[in-house]
């Protein structure tokens, strides 16, 4: 839950920094919305380095791929580079496409951990399918 907090009120405290001119190219929700998804993914990388949400996320690894804690390492790095993505405007398109990408590939793994009762329980699957997609959603729209 935290994550999509973090991504409410970091995206609205930006738009309304651009909107009372504090800012103006924040003056725009795609704009807003690239803030308030590099705050939110550099906490959730932070997961992927710190106990014991590590453990937790290699724990929702699905056991057929190889190195869970590579692969946890491996996200949480391009989850990172992805945020820092969002806040170079330039870059700022190819970053979103490719968090939504990274957000499609390691759902099976929330699937998985809801199903199987492990790793990080933050909400039960059908609430967390639904935040995924608002989460693609605003990437979506801040690839604009």
């Amino acid at each position: 839950m935290a994550p999509l907090i973090v991504l409410v009120v970091v995206t609205g405290l930006a738009r309304l920094a651009g909107w009372v001119d504090i800012v103006d190219w924040l003056d725009s929700w795609p704009h807003a919305l690239r803030i308030g998804l590099a705050a939110m993914f550099l906490l959730t990388a932070s997961a992927h380095f710190l106990q014991p949400r590590r453990d937790g996320l290699i724990a929702m690894v699905p056991p057929r791929l190889p190195s869970p804690a590579g692969l946890v390492t491996l996200t949480g790095v391009l989850e990172a580079a992805g945020a820092i993505g969002l806040l170079i405007p330039p870059v700022a398109p190819i970053a979103a496409g490719a968090l939504v990408a990274l957000l499609v590939v390691m759902f099976p793994a929330n699937v998985r951990a809801a199903r199987a009762d492990l790793g990080i329980k933050t909400m039960p699957l059908p609430l967390r399918t639904l935040v995924q997609v608002l989460f693609i959603a605003a990437a979506v729209v801040a690839a604009f």
